[in-house]
C-alpha cells in the first residue's frame, strides 16, 4: 500500500499523524509541503479525494488569508486553489493519501479510516 502524508514537521498534529501511521506499520511518503507544495493539478485532485471545496482547505486563521482577501466568496475554486498553490501555508495540515482516497489528521486517528 502506497501512503502519502503532507506533512509540516513543526505542526504537533502532523507529527502525532506521522507516528501514528509509523506505530501501525506504514512508512508514507512524506511531502513537506511548505517547500514542495502541490500544484494546482495536484491540489484539485486532493479535495476531490477530500470531497471539499478548496475553502474548506484552508487555514483561515493565517495572515495571508486576510491579507490576501480570500474570504471574498466571489473567489472562485480556481483562485482559491491558485491561493493555496502560491501560498502553501494556508493548506489545513496533515493530509494522508492512501488508496485512492485522502484524510486530514485533525485529529490524527481520522487517517485510519482511509488505510
Amino acid at each position: 500500500m502506497s501512503v502519502t502524508l503532507y506533512h509540516n514537521p513543526r505542526c504537533s498534529k502532523s507529527r502525532q499523524t506521522l507516528e501514528l501511521l509509523r506505530n501501525r506499520g506504514v512508512e508514507p511518503d512524506i511531502v513537506e509541503y511548505l517547500k514542495s507544495p502541490p500544484d494546482a493539478a495536484q491540489l484539485d485532485d486532493i479535495l476531490h479525494q477530500l470531497d471539499l471545496e478548496p475553502r474548506a482547505l484552508m487555514r483561515k486563521s493565517e495572515a495571508i488569508y486576510r491579507e490576501a482577501g480570500l474570504d471574498d466568496p466571489s473567489l472562485d475554486r480556481a483562485g482559491l486553489i491558485a491561493a493555496m498553490v502560491a501560498h502553501p501555508i494556508l493548506i489545513e495540515r496533515p493530509i494522508v493519501l492512501a488508496n485512492g482516497k485522502a484524510a486530514i489528521g485533525r485529529p490524527p486517528e481520522n487517517v485510519l479510516s482511509i488505510l
